[in-house]
């Protein structure tokens, strides 16, 4: 690996990633020529500003996150197909201690020591984002080391998202092992059986990291009127109903998802107590206000309110609004689940917004429990945005 072009970071500023962070921002590296004209994902050796080495990096000249950490033992490891077998293995040992089905996510990008690229497991079917340059320059090997592993029926690449156009590259989706599927792919979650749109969904069609906050929300939902906003395919709702909700309003803006929610439905034999609506989330939660409508649990997941920092004070306005909403339809006694995807969002500042909404809404409340993403979604020590998930659940009087 000596052959590999170098880049070295300012004088003073590799002491964060020389302790154990994996990304390196461009305003700490000596951007020199030969370093700006290097193309997106290129493969480098990483160096303090006199020249010893720190590791091997993925290299954007062109991304506010320059660099992203493949491995520190530069001395003996190729970034090869043999490099990613092993990685791969690693995370696929600790699902299958987790989970006894395959339905998880296998890789979650830096977490498990592959920066950029995230892969969920949906039975024989796998789903693989490429967010990064430097993964979508090892497509060919990522592909064969998943093939070799799992010989997985099919495989979807879902190279869409927001991560992609920051790193410089077009949208690309695509099937790349199998036949294009004609319906939704199953997924099996919490005992359930529900569907996932693979190829136009958001993400990835499925969002596993909710997986244990839905299922200590169907705890909570024996007897009750249960309503469920932001409710996608129906993964709180439908944990909610076959817990033994009385009944269970789903609501959502998408009725392709609301479809899809509605066929898991049936599949698990719940419909009946189950009423699917396409409404905005806030418009739906002024008229269920107006008309004095109470549910003995609520719960909210909506999409992220905030993409970058800039957009966080705009967010906690957001989610002060949402608890404020959700709190007037909870009935005396009741429950409520507020959950926020947005990484940006500090968790303190998150709960904050939440309290204030609720004493908006004047309805005292106890947090019974404060919870993130699954342990299929692992975070990352050093890198506080893999633990971009919270859930908070409350008691209301």
């Amino acid at each position: 690996m000596t052959d590999l072009p170098e880049v070295r970071m300012l004088q003073g500023h590799d002491r964060r990633v020389r302790g154990g962070h994996p990304w390196v921002f461009a305003n700490e590296l000596e951007m020199s020529a030969e370093a700006k004209a290097l193309p997106p994902g290129t493969l480098v050796r990483l160096q303090t500003r006199d020249r010893n080495p720190i590791a091997l990096a993925h290299f954007n000249p062109h991304s506010l996150i320059a660099a992203r950490v493949l491995t520190r033992d530069f001395k003996r490891v190729a970034i090869d197909q043999a490099f990613i077998e092993r990685r791969l293995a690693r995370a696929l040992r600790i699902r299958e201690r987790l989970f006894d089905e395959p339905y998880y996510r296998l890789v979650h990008a830096e977490a498990d020591g592959l920066p950029g690229l995230v892969v969920d497991r949906m039975g024989d079917a796998l789903v693989v984002q490429l967010n990064t340059a430097g993964m979508a320059g090892l497509e060919e090997p990522l592909l064969a080391a998943l093939v070799g592993l799992l010989d997985p029926r099919l495989v979807i690449l879902r190279g869409d998202s927001r991560a992609r156009g920051l790193e410089g590259l077009d949208d690309d989706v695509r099937v790349v092992r199998g036949e294009a599927p004609d319906a939704p792919l199953p997924v099996r979650e919490n005992g359930l059986d529900f569907l996932c749109d693979a190829l136009h969904g958001q993400k990835t069609g499925w969002f596993f990291d909710q997986r244990d906050n839905r299922a200590f929300a169907g705890k909570l939902a024996r007897g009750q009127r249960v309503l469920d906003l932001y409710a996608y395919a129906g993964s709180f709702g439908l944990v909610a109903a076959a817990a033994g909700a009385e009944e269970v309003v789903l609501v959502d803006s998408s009725m392709p998802a609301l479809d899809l929610a509605q066929a898991a439905a049936d599949r698990n034999g719940l419909a009946a107590r189950c009423r699917f609506e396409a409404a905005d989330a806030f418009k739906a939660l002024g008229t269920m206000t107006d008309a004095k409508t109470k549910f003995g649990l609520v719960m909210g997941d909506p999409p992220a309110f905030a993409k970058s920092r800039r957009d966080v004070p705009a967010a906690l306005k957001g989610y002060r609004k949402l608890a404020r909403g959700l709190a007037a339809v909870t009935g005396e006694g009741g429950f409520l689940v507020i959950s926020c995807c947005s990484h940006p969002v500090e968790p303190d500042a998150f709960a904050n917004a939440v309290g204030q909404g609720l004493r908006d809404a004047g309805r005292p409340a106890r947090l019974l429990r404060a919870a993130g993403a699954g342990p299929d979604h692992p975070r990352h020590p050093s890198l506080p945005e893999t633990a971009y998930l919270k859930c908070l659940a409350y008691a209301l009087d």
